[in-house]
């Protein structure tokens, strides 16, 4: 008989899916403890995976529709095939939303087998070339069983009920047991309870969450060494991984031939996580180079456990200090996996525990712990670059409307050509401000990002004790990495303060009509979102407002928005230096020049040296606040930023 057949395979698949489940839990608690909110977090799942992960999935609708026809199909047909078979509610309506269910997901089959067909080179192979068969075999088995449900037909010749049996058995084997023992499905299982209980769970509802977490100091171990250091909800994240190369096509550090694939490396921690085998990740590697991890491991005998040292047995070093923290891999992750806070809890440990920062890292963080500069320049000439320029200083006038921030850019004499230019700005539209001068310390970026805590929590706490002596309504800065942390990371050292991007505020003030500009006429301009004004803080209006506000037509590169190229500059990319096969600065560079532009625009002194770095003929470079001062109106235009009665 054809219902008892049925019955017993899918409660026998379904028991054995859930042992499964209990040992795949088991395998991501053996990390760290992190405090969630369970009932809450599972109550969540329905919203985050509907709204959230498919705002993300959508972006490419072929894949959105794809994965909606088979994710929806799938699920629809399991709670039919249950209701049929388990709870015996048996009836020709319930046999006929099955069918459809099964049909439905037949469909999304047929087009991820045409995804595969297509041979893209960011899908990983292995066992997901099997994925579309074990769909398509799912689908069919089910859709004729329920057809023979729909008329009645329950008896079967013994051959045929055999047949359909393994075909049965074949289909539940990938798409149940696999859910929770491995293979392509466990994204499915593992991704819901990471949408459930993700480390970020402020990321959902729109919203934003880019901060890096404070590490707890007094801790006997710093940073991760071994898999079982990371966060438990970390672990599983990683095992959410869909391997759709998403990541790896996005990844500068990828793109420009270094050792960094964040596709690779999420998966490295699973199999760390499991202590499975190395050749469990079939992905896109650069010529010459492995294709699957764990080279070190395979030569030990071809495993990895959870309690060994990921460096010692799948992850060269150099991998993790290629990345440039832009979170272009973040912001395509399907699944909203972390790769950037894996990335610097592993950094943490190779500079906090290991000492073993490369390239110029030790000297950059010596100077750091010294001068308070990454470059060593002597604290009190901070403020040199504005010694013609007599702007108050809050120790001196005790509050402010707007306390500008100078960062490190006040040391390097092209970024003193954009301070420079605000300042005039600021004057220009009587904006009451003042600085902190020789005050001011480095505000930590660099420190954090090579993964010494130590000394950014030195220079935060610091900078946060003398902002706080002061009374102001706002800081605003040039430095979208010092924007970041002082928006996002000081608020957990009570440096809790309004923060502005200098394109933000110059924003505000030509809207309101104090900031008068002419339109400039001839210029073919292009705009380059910096990383952490973009992505980090969803910051891209502000710039195109104010090019549009002098008559400029922005000629947008392909990769702009959220999905701008890195110009190479963040993380600590210039200091490790990583060899590769080409620039990151010089791939930006052939970006704008697709696009005809004479000026490419910025809005962060890091993407300023590292774009005027790249070797003539090229683009000029321009910061907006130097763009802008070139608009204002004709009548001021004598005005020279050194001269106060200007003002």
């Amino acid at each position: 008989m054809l219902t008892p057949l049925v019955s017993v395979l899918l409660l026998l698949g379904l028991l054995i899916t859930l042992f499964g489940a209990v040992r795949r839990v088991r395998l991501w608690r053996r990390g760290r403890p992190f405090a969630v909110n369970v009932w809450a977090g599972l109550s969540s799942i329905r919203r985050r995976y509907l709204v959230d992960l498919h705002h993300v999935v959508a972006r490419d609708k072929a894949t959105a529709h794809m994965h909606v026809a088979t994710a929806g199909g799938f699920a629809a047909a399991m709670v039919m095939l249950c209701i049929i078979y388990l709870l015996g509610i048996n009836s020709k309506a319930m046999h006929l939303l099955a069918l459809i269910a099964c049909a439905v997901m037949l469909l999304g089959a047929q087009l991820v087998a045409r995804r595969r067909w297509q041979a893209l080179p960011h899908l990983s192979t292995g066992p997901w070339m099997r994925l579309p068969k074990s769909l398509n075999v799912f689908a069919g088995t089910f859709l004729l069983v329920s057809a023979l449900g729909l008329f009645g037909i329950d008896s079967l010749p013994s051959i045929l009920l055999v047949l359909l049996g393994i075909a049965m058995a074949a289909g539940m084997a990938e798409m149940l047991l696999g859910l929770t023992w491995g293979g392509p499905m466990k994204h499915a299982f593992a991704g819901a309870l990471h949408l459930a209980f993700h480390s970020r769970s402020e990321r959902f509802g729109g919203g934003q969450s880019t901060g890096l977490k404070p590490l707890d100091l007094t801790e006997p171990h710093l940073g991760v060494a071994k898999p079982t250091d990371f966060h438990w909800n970390q672990l599983l994240g990683f095992d959410a991984c869909v391997q759709c190369g998403r990541c790896e096509k996005v990844c500068p550090a990828f793109a420009a031939g270094q050792p960094l694939n964040p596709k690779k490396l999420i998966q490295d921690m699973v199999v760390g996580m499991t202590g499975g085998s190395t050749a469990t990740y079939h992905g896109s590697a650069h010529p010459g180079q492995e294709q699957q991890p764990g080279q070190q491991a395979r030569e030990k005998g071809g495993c990895v456990g959870p309690e060994q040292s990921l460096f010692e047995s799948l992850l060269n070093p150099e991998t993790i200090w290629s990345c440039t923290t832009c979170r272009a891999c973040v912001e395509e992750c399907p699944m909203m996996i972390e790769h950037v806070d894996a990335i610097v809890d592993l950094r943490r440990y190779l500079t906090l525990e290991q000492g073993a920062t490369p390239g110029k890292g030790p000297d950059i963080l010596e100077n750091l712990i010294a001068t308070d500069n990454p470059n060593g320049n002597p604290p009190l000439q901070r403020h040199n670059w504005a010694v013609d320029l007599h702007i108050p200083l809050l120790s001196e006038v005790k509050q402010t409307d707007v306390l500008l921030w100078a960062g490190d850019g006040a040391f390097d004499m092209r970024n003193q050509r954009t301070l420079r230019a605000l300042v005039a700005l600021l004057r220009r539209a009587n904006v009451d401000f003042a600085m902190l001068g020789n005050e001011e310390l480095d505000c930590g970026d660099l420190a954090r990002r090579l993964g010494d805590e130590a000394t950014f929590q030195g220079l935060a706490k610091a900078n946060v004790k003398t902002l706080n002596q002061y009374t102001f309504r706002r800081i605003v800065t040039a430095d979208p990495h010092a924007f970041h942390l002082l928006k996002n990371e000081y608020p957990d050292f009570a440096g809790n303060y309004d923060v502005w991007h200098h394109t933000q505020l110059l924003a505000e003030l030509v809207d309101q009509g104090s900031l008068k500009l002419e339109p400039v006429h001839g210029q073919s301009v292009t705009y380059h979102d910096p990383c952490y004004l973009g992505r980090y803080n969803g910051g891209y209006e502000a710039s195109r407002s104010l090019l549009r506000a002098i008559g400029i037509e922005i000629k947008e590169m392909e990769r702009s928005g959220y999905r701008s190229r890195c110009c190479g500059g963040g993380g600590g990319a210039p200091v490790t230096d990583v060899a590769g096969q080409r620039r990151i600065p010089d791939m930006r560079m052939d970006d704008v020049r697709e696009t005809g532009a004479e000026i490419v625009v910025v809005a962060c002194p890091q993407c300023s040296l590292m774009l005027e770095g790249v070797i003539a003929p090229r683009p000029e470079v321009q910061d907006i606040a130097e763009l802008l001062l070139e608009a204002l109106p004709k009548q001021v235009k004598h005005f020279q930023v050194g001269e106060v009665e200007a003002s």
